[in-house]
């Protein structure tokens, strides 16, 4: 008998295109069962953006059908700013969390994801000093080099076109540094003060449509997976089918992977993810993991984000906050590689692991996706990790959602 499995995923703020994930996944999905005796083969699924899973684990066969939820085409056009209007991002975004008090909230946490949120800002003021410098330099050299010339007018245009050459070459170069990007990404949220745009709000509903579907197809589990800023999406559309009565019948799953929930919560406009936040904090029909790692420097590792929002209930039923502990399950010589890779060590949940203990109840994104168990029984016996954070911090705690307020911007 074949175990069926429809997994949704939903990326983080990610322009590239979804074949990005599925060569991802066949290539580290190859090397994990390598590595860990099983069997895997992947082809093109029904649609541009899955592909199918054949695998043999544990003496089981298994089936499943792997799709990303796109919405790469509102980061793009989100990232499709000028170099004066990235720097005006830059203070918008930087007075929306320190006005808020968001920041030294969240520097109560963890050190990580605050400094790889304050990274895109010094560096594009750094970047700033760089290019006037060399442009105020330039303008100097005009004199020295062309003393008969008109000095103010020239010297002033060549001073300008300088430090604009200087601008324009840092973000040329920005797939190495990724400064402009980083800084897209965090005003993206900030712009709303935390609450979803309503093109966002729109792609959400056909995210809803899309797993109510899979719930009416013929699949033992649906398994949702929210990667980084996905994470907060995948709660929020969870949340949605909750109060539409949508019943799982315990076939529905949710995987948290590297999350930066804080980030959005913290902030005063998001009542809308906060009221999430506290429908799954305290329901049991949906098994969440959260799966963090302390060598992930992007996300707020061991962070429980309903707890350290202030949205915990009395019985707070999720999630299950555990680690994926880099330093036990990534080789000597894999960390060494890895080593100062910040944006690949935040994908690593989606990656191999080259030194696993071979626990049942390890972090294997291969066997989770791809395994005969469902994520709730596969994890049904671990214990949340004892380094979890969970004491709550934020400053804003109200759940009352404005939409409207949102869709009428």
């Amino acid at each position: 008998m074949t175990f069926r499995r429809r997994v949704l995923y939903i990326p983080g703020y990610d322009p590239f295109h979804p074949r990005r994930y599925r060569e991802l996944y066949r290539r580290e999905g190859a090397e994990q069962a390598r590595l860990s005796g099983y069997q895997i083969e992947q082809r093109r699924g029904p649609t541009p953006y899955s592909w199918d899973v054949e695998s043999v684990q544990d003496g089981a066969h298994v089936h499943a059908q792997v799709e990303v939820l796109v919405w790469s085409d509102i980061v793009s056009r989100s990232m499709a700013r000028s170099i004066p209007a990235t720097y005006a991002q830059l203070v918008r975004t930087a007075w929306a969390y320190v006005a808020s008090g968001a920041l030294a909230r969240l520097m109560r946490l963890r050190k990580g994801p605050v400094i790889a949120a304050l990274y895109p800002i010094v560096a594009l003021l750094l970047q700033a000093v760089i290019a006037v410098g060399a442009g105020v330099l330039a303008a100097w050299a005009v004199p020295q080099v062309l003393p008969q010339a008109p000095h103010l007018a020239l010297a002033g245009g060549i001073g300008v076109a300088v430090a604009w050459a200087l601008l324009r070459l840092f973000q040329r170069a920005d797939r190495k540094t990724f400064t402009h990007y980083l800084m897209h990404d965090y005003a993206f949220t900030a712009h709303w003060g935390g609450a979803y745009p309503v093109v966002l709000e729109a792609r959400l509903a056909a995210f809803r449509e899309t797993i109510r579907a899979a719930l009416d197809g013929d699949w033992d589990e649906v398994l949702v997976v929210g990667h980084s800023s996905g994470a907060h999406l995948g709660i929020s559309v969870l949340a949605d089918l909750l109060r539409d009565g949508v019943e799982p019948e315990g076939r529905l799953s949710f995987l948290s992977l590297g999350q930066v929930v804080p980030m959005v919560s913290f902030l005063p406009g998001a009542d809308r993810l906060r009221a999430d936040l506290e429908v799954m904090g305290g329901q049991a029909a949906i098994p969440w993991i959260d799966v963090t790692a302390p060598g992930d420097g992007c996300a707020f590792a061991l962070c429980d984000p309903v707890a350290v929002s202030g949205l915990a209930p009395e019985r707070q039923t999720g999630p299950l906050v555990i680690s994926a502990a880099f330093t036990k399950t990534l080789s000597d010589a894999k960390q060494r590689e890895l080593r100062r890779r910040y944006f690949r060590l935040h994908f690593q949940y989606l990656c191999a692991f080259d030194a696993l203990p071979g626990q049942e109840d390890d972090y294997d994104y291969f066997r989770i996706t791809a395994g005969p168990r469902t994520l709730g029984d596969r994890f049904a016996a671990r214990a949340p990790s004892p380094s979890r954070l969970t004491a709550p911090v934020n400053r804003h705690t109200s759940t009352a959602a404005p939409r409207a307020a949102v869709a009428a911007e």
